[in-house]
Formats: C-alpha cells, sequence, structure tokens
C-alpha cells in the first residue's frame, strides 16, 4: 500500500490514548507533554496539541503552546510543525524536550523568528526510580509539601530560582498569573519546602505528573547555605516522599554547565536517560 502523508491536524479527545501511548515510549523525556494533556482533559479539548497520523497511526506530536515540545516526531512532521507555527513568535516563551527534535525545529523556525535569548544546548536528562534511603542516603526530615497559606513565602525563593536561570523575573508580565501558578502548584501538593523562621530556605515543585513519573523541576536551595552539603538530604526527602505517594519514578534535566547540580543528582542515584535542549525566547 501506498503511503501517503497525513497533514498536521489539533489533537482533539478522541486522540488522547493514542497520544498517551506515544507519549509512553519514553516517559523521562515525554511526562511534560503527557501531563499537560491530562490537566487539560476537564476544559474538554487537547488543541495546544498537533499531531500526524500515517495509515490511521498517531505517529508523531506536538505540544504547541507557550512552550513548543516535540513528541517521537521525525524530520518531515518537525518540517510541517515549523510550517504551521512560522508565524507563533510573539506566543512562545521556549522549545524543549529531545535535544535532535528541538535543534531540528529550531533550524526551521530561526529564520523566521530570529536570535533567541539563550540555547541551552545540552541538558542531561536524568531518572531513577530507586528511593534515596535505598541507597542509604541521609533524609532531611524539614521538608515537607507547602501549605496553601504559604504561598507568600514561597514566592521569593520560586522568583530567585526562575530569575537566575531565566535571566529576568517571572512576574514582570503578570504577577498575578504567577502567583497563581505558585499557588495552583502548592494546592496540588506539588511544591516541597524548608521554613526556617518564617522564610523559605529550600524548595522544589512537581513540575510535571504523568504515567508514572515526576518531573522535577525549581530545584532552589538559598544562596547563603549552598556549598554546604545541605542540598543532598532535602532533594532526598523530596524524593521519598514523591516515591512513596505520588510516582514510583522521578526524572529532571539540568544544564550540563551546573557542575554542583550534576553532583548532587549523582549521588541521588539519577542517570543519564538523555539529553535536552531548550531555545529561550
Amino acid at each position: 500500500m501506498l503511503r501517503t502523508r497525513t497533514p498536521v491536524r489539533s489533537l482533539t479527545r478522541s486522540d488522547v490514548d493514542d497520544a498517551l501511548e506515544l507519549c509512553s515510549r519514553n516517559v523521562p523525556a515525554h511526562v511534560f507533554v503527557a501531563a499537560r494533556i491530562l490537566e487539560t482533559l476537564s476544559s474538554g479539548s487537547v488543541a495546544a496539541a498537533m499531531g500526524v497520523r500515517e495509515d490511521g497511526r498517531l505517529t508523531s506530536m506536538c505540544w504547541a503552546s507557550s512552550n513548543i515540545v516535540p513528541v517521537e516526531s521525525t524530520p518531515g512532521a518537525r518540517a510541517m510543525y515549523a510550517d504551521r507555527m512560522r508565524r507563533w513568535r510573539g506566543r512562545v516563551a521556549s522549545l524543549l524536550g529531545p535535544r535532535e527534535e528541538v535543534v531540528d525545529l529550531w533550524d526551521d523556525l530561526e529564520p523566521d523568528w530570529g536570535r533567541p535569548r539563550a540555547i541551552r544546548d545540552h541538558q542531561p536528562l536524568l531518572s531513577t526510580s530507586t528511593p534515596p534511603s535505598a541507597l542509604g542516603v541521609e533524609l532531611d526530615p524539614r521538608v515537607r509539601p507547602a501549605r496553601a497559606d504559604e504561598v507568600d513565602i514561597v514566592l521569593p525563593a520560586a522568583a530567585h530560582m526562575f530569575t537566575a536561570e531565566i535571566g529576568y523575573a517571572p512576574y514582570s508580565g503578570s504577577p498575578r498569573s504567577y502567583r497563581g501558578s505558585l499557588a495552583s502548584l502548592i494546592a496540588r501538593g506539588h511544591t516541597y519546602v524548608v521554613v526556617e523562621d518564617g522564610q523559605v530556605i529550600f524548595k522544589t515543585d512537581i513540575g510535571s505528573l504523568a504515567l508514572g513519573c515526576a518531573q522535577l523541576q525549581g530545584v532552589w536551595l538559598a544562596p547563603h547555605l549552598r556549598g554546604q552539603g545541605l542540598a543532598v538530604p532535602m532533594l532526598a526527602s523530596v524524593m521519598e516522599q514523591v516515591m512513596a505517594g505520588q510516582a514510583p519514578m522521578v526524572s529532571l534535566y539540568v544544564n550540563d554547565f551546573n557542575a554542583p547540580a550534576l553532583a548532587t543528582y549523582g549521588a541521588l542515584g539519577f542517570a543519564p536517560v538523555g539529553d535536552f535542549t531548550t531555545v529561550l525566547l
């Protein structure tokens, strides 16, 4: 049978099972998209996802909102995604995901979108399913989920982390929206903290949760406490709690130049399972 290339189309609720199956082929790499799909089901649509079907089978997908994230995409599919997104420059904050796919997609888009603010070219994708206690790692008993009434003390820590990583304050455009996103994470039990003297000295979030995997983001320790070996037992406690209650697998990705973070994650049993790239716009 002669195969024909099917045009890109927006996915609907009827595509959800196929989309999640596509994500399940590499869960640590695709948990972000799987989580976004599951979160949007309550709205009755997954219109931020587009995909390509061949012979009735979903073979490629791309999450396309403020973050562009390709999933199991082929070169031909990426070319079609780029054609569809060429006029979206002002709507997108980043491209992220598996390095080969993101680099190829960005090569198509850059002539129309112009120079990015930054490219994080090599970001090791790390994962583990071994609780830190099984490795003999000490757990910090102070780590706990943030409470709903702690949004305003989590905010400075979250903003400091974001600004150091991205290069501008997260609330420069919409302070209320950023605070709301933090409140949502906390309400879902996805933010873990250590609070000392009324201030957050450590935090991290479950940024994505789906398919038995929790992807951590926003790992932050107060600057005056860094270099003292505190991050390992604090993050170990987060992992232990997450693995016991929310997902048996924990993943994250990190800039390859962040040697202290890589050393911390190595001590916690994380192992490389891929390579990400992030293009910041």
